[in-house]
């Protein structure tokens, strides 16, 4: 028999164990989908707060705190009335970026890991931006998991819309590729490319390709993952990255990484794309490695499809934040 002390010593130290192992979540909308040439991709955090996402995360463990730091709002910034060939709308994604940076810079300072909803792609220009203020950009690593590479500029995109630029963006190797910018000029492109790997890829650009064959570039395509296996695939990409373990992991996961048959309500969606339970899989193993600290979901567009498809890809996008926070398929304990 305990006595009421030694059971009071032993709740204290177990709480004291507990607040030590607190995932802290900071969660930040941005509705935002002036990057892509489809409306609707800003109305992606609001259908996926309405479907229970933050009370969700909570229930996944009593050791997650999370807290939502509301939608990114911005003011566009004075561009001289100066015109850059080729990228569409960008003082609103460079305002909209900008402002999302600090928002991270604030989600970080206060000891929490940023989880960012989209909103178009383009927005990982801010939350990665954003992540790179507070850690040494040789410390930190990248996952992008996505249909496509967004390694175009303003002089290779066959379109002008920015959700097809964000990594060309912040990477050192391409800065040479991109003409001044002022609105951009908060961005500082300080991360390599050695740093990054791509997942899930099957659309890819002509002078993308080039770049990948200059550079270099680290990728699993779909066919990697036919051939090798979901299993074999996440770990090489990881380790190839991040082979002592010791560097800060970022994932971009795009919903349009997953077959449309999964998340058919995004603005680009192609076919033969990774499974719902690869997905899953992906980023069960991204928690297991313990290095995740930041993470975008972008591009679920509420307003793309019919209503069994906007249900089916909030469904999946959900399912992919869970494993990336820890959910347990085969039941959560703590």
């Amino acid at each position: 028999m305990w006595s009421l002390n030694a059971f009071k010593n032993f709740s204290s130290k177990l709480h004291q164990i507990r607040c030590l192992n607190t995932q802290k979540i900071g969660i930040i909308g941005v509705p935002f989908d002036k990057g892509a040439s489809k409306r609707g991709a800003d109305k992606g955090p609001k259908a996926l707060r309405e479907s229970g996402l933050i009370d969700e995360i909570k229930q996944i463990s009593s050791n997650i705190d999370v807290k939502d730091y509301g939608d990114v709002h911005y003011e566009l910034m004075s561009s001289n009335g100066r015109k850059i060939h080729n990228l569409n709308e960008l003082n609103h994604v460079a305002a909209c970026n900008r402002a999302l940076a600090e928002r991270i810079e604030e989600i970080l300072n206060d000891e929490r890991m940023p989880i960012t909803l989209g909103g178009c792609h383009s927005i990982a220009i801010g939350s990665i931006s954003g992540v790179v203020r507070k850690t040494a950009p040789d410390n930190m690593c990248v996952l992008w998991i996505d249909a496509h590479l967004d390694l175009n500029t303003n002089t290779t995109s066959p379109t002008g819309n920015m959700h097809g630029m964000p990594a060309s963006l912040i990477v050192k190797e391409l800065r040479s590729n991109w003409p001044f910018v002022p609105e951009l000029e908060w961005c500082k492109a300080e991360l390599s490319l050695k740093n990054f790997c791509w997942i899930g890829l099957r659309s890819i650009d002509y002078y993308e390709r080039l770049s990948m064959e200059k550079y270099g570039i680290k990728y699993f395509d779909m066919r990697d993952i036919d051939k090798m296996g979901i299993d074999k695939v996440t770990n090489a990409a990881i380790k190839h990255i991040n082979p002592n373990g010791d560097k800060k992991l970022h994932v971009s996961f795009d919903i349009d990484a997953l077959d449309p048959l999964f998340a058919n309500a995004t603005g680009t969606p192609v076919g033969g794309g990774l499974t719902l339970r690869e997905g899953i899989f992906l980023m069960e193993e991204v928690y297991k490695s313990g290095t995740l600290r930041s993470m975008d979901l972008v591009e679920v567009n509420p307003q793309l499809g019919d209503a069994r498809d906007v249900t089916n890809t909030i469904n999946s996008a959900k399912a992919i934040l869970y494993a990336a926070l820890g959910n347990n398929r085969s039941g959560n304990t703590s």
